[in-house]
């Protein structure tokens, strides 16, 4: 077995005697464990998990669906860009999630803002679905649905090949249709990507640049 365990481990003594890990020599992707765990990846609001070291491609069509958790206003959810206009961007700003898309005629944006007096960053798990179809889009966060017009009717093709970055991105990447820099906080699970019948669930672990992000649990909220 060469992979490392995904689970917390304490009391270690080897004959009879207790090792302290508080102070290692060396330690290498440790995190502390939580009283209270719930199933999730968390971002500590200061990186990024970088995805598909060989390019995106978005194109006419994407679904995106996923959950999440937070109590911070700000966060980048999810980018992928191309070196030109062409990108798609998903993203916490006061409290409300963007939706972008750029097929190159120009950013579009579908807007969902809580109504009366709920909140987005609450620290409740909320679901989100972001959908992209040839130059039509639509948001929806736990079942309210909001969609945007489009006058680029020609336009129907964000040509991405460029990595996913989920939950921020590197201060030298460029991400057309982000506007915030500010790192997620919070918890993600359940990302899935679906293009036509093909969907593909995300799994942090494999990211090829994962940095501030531990994909394997997020601490529980405690009462």
């Amino acid at each position: 077995v060469t992979a490392s365990v995904p689970a917390c481990i304490g009391s270690v003594s080897v004959n009879g005697r207790q090792l302290h890990d508080e102070s290692p020599l060396s330690i290498f992707a440790v995190n502390r464990c939580y009283r209270r765990a719930q199933e999730g990846s968390f971002f500590d609001g200061t990186g990024f998990a970088a995805l598909a070291r060989e390019g995106y491609k978005v194109r006419a069509d994407v679904n995106i669906t996923l959950e999440f958790r937070t109590t911070a206003a700000h966060g980048v959810l999810l980018g992928v860009s191309s070196a030109k206009v062409d990108a798609i961007g998903l993203e916490l700003v006061n409290g409300k999630v963007l939706f972008h898309v750029n097929n190159g005629a120009g950013r579009l944006t579908a807007t969902y803002e809580p109504r009366g007096t709920g909140s987005l960053c609450d620290g409740r798990w909320h679901k989100l679905q972001a959908s992209k179809s040839k130059h039509r889009l639509s948001l929806s966060v736990d079942g309210h649905e909001v969609q945007t017009q489009n006058p680029f009717l020609q336009s129907t093709s964000a040509d991405t090949n460029n990595p996913i970055y989920v939950g921020g991105y590197p201060a030298d990447v460029k991400q057309n249709c982000l506007t915030s820099k500010s790192s997620f906080h919070g918890c993600l699970r359940n990302l899935v990507l679906t293009k036509g019948q093909q969907a593909e669930a995300v799994d942090f672990s494999r990211a090829f640049d994962l940095r501030g992000v531990f994909p394997h649990s997020c601490p529980g909220v405690e009462h």
